[in-house]
């Protein structure tokens, strides 16, 4: 991937979401991928939970996370599947502002590579919320791997040209009212 070396990285702070019913932090090995593989990148987890798949719980650490200003991404990882405990596409249709239909689309992409037409299966999504980029993958340790490693490491760096995501950082509020403080 193009990286101009002559301009600074910026790293961005990121938390990390597992949506699981099975998982406790011992046993969240996607969320651990997830999570160091950020960090060997030079950003911060800036926090990391696990949450049952429901819808409810899920929406409220994402709105909880979105409102906060010392967070810049949420990453999911799990509940995007087509099975009846899978909400976490539908938790994010409850606060995304913008979809950002390329992120799913070019997933599913690559994803077709590795495990052929079972991608379908896959309701990866990614999208803007009140300044806060959010991007859901499916829970699977591969998953989270072609996740990072190829789509999200190098839009999430501000060196990657021709351009990334967080260039767009400081206008992604635009629409918004003006804060009271």
């Amino acid at each position: 991937m193009p990286i101009n070396h002559n301009l600074p990285f910026l790293p961005v702070r990121i938390a990390v979401l597992t949506v699981s019913d099975t998982r406790e932090l011992v046993s969240d090995r996607s969320g651990t991928i997830l999570a160091e593989r950020l960090q060997a990148a030079g950003h911060v987890l800036a926090d990391r939970r696990i949450v049952r798949d429901d819808v409810d719980q899920i929406t409220d650490i994402l709105r909880a996370w979105i409102e906060d200003p010392a967070l810049d991404v949420v990453i999911t990882t799990g509940g995007t599947g087509v099975t009846g405990r899978d909400v976490t596409p539908e938790a994010f249709a409850r606060v995304l502002d913008k979809q950002i239909t390329g992120f799913g689309e070019l997933f599913r992409m690559l994803s077709y590579a590795k495990i052929g037409t079972s991608t379908i299966q896959s309701r990866a999504i990614g999208g803007v919320a009140a300044g806060t980029y959010l991007f859901a993958l499916p829970g699977s340790t591969g998953a989270v791997k072609d996740g990072w490693d190829d789509i999200l490491r190098w839009q999430l760096d501000s060196r990657h040209r021709p351009c990334n995501l967080v260039e767009l950082m400081p206008r992604l509020r635009e629409h918004l009212p003006p804060s009271v403080d």
